[in-house]
């Protein structure tokens, strides 16, 4: 797999925004990607030192609407860590 097939897209949330400041960074990843794989993709997309990966599996949720329900997709999350020397990824600057 390619990096931009493992990385899939940032994720943008309160919580997630907060990590930054400790040059943790949250990402969508492929579900059959592995953490040698991830932080391979992160240091090749955005040119940084990764310190160390988590990862996570996101349940679906159920949502109704009216008598039927169903659930949201199920998806891999990927909480990636920069070294104290690394540069900052530049997308998430300007969302801060």
């Amino acid at each position: 797999m390619t990096a931009h097939e493992i990385i899939l897209r940032p994720v943008v949330t309160e919580k997630s925004m907060a990590g930054i400041a400790n040059k943790a960074y949250t990402f969508q990843v492929a579900p059959s990607a592995t953490k040698v794989d991830i932080k391979k993709a992160v240091e090749e997309l955005f040119g940084v030192k990764v310190r160390k990966v988590n990862t996570l599996h996101v349940r679906g949720h159920l949502r109704r609407q009216g008598r039927s329900q169903g659930l949201t997709p199920a998806w891999k999350k990927a909480v990636v860590s920069l070294t104290e020397d690394s540069k900052t990824i530049e997308f998430f600057e300007g969302m801060l």
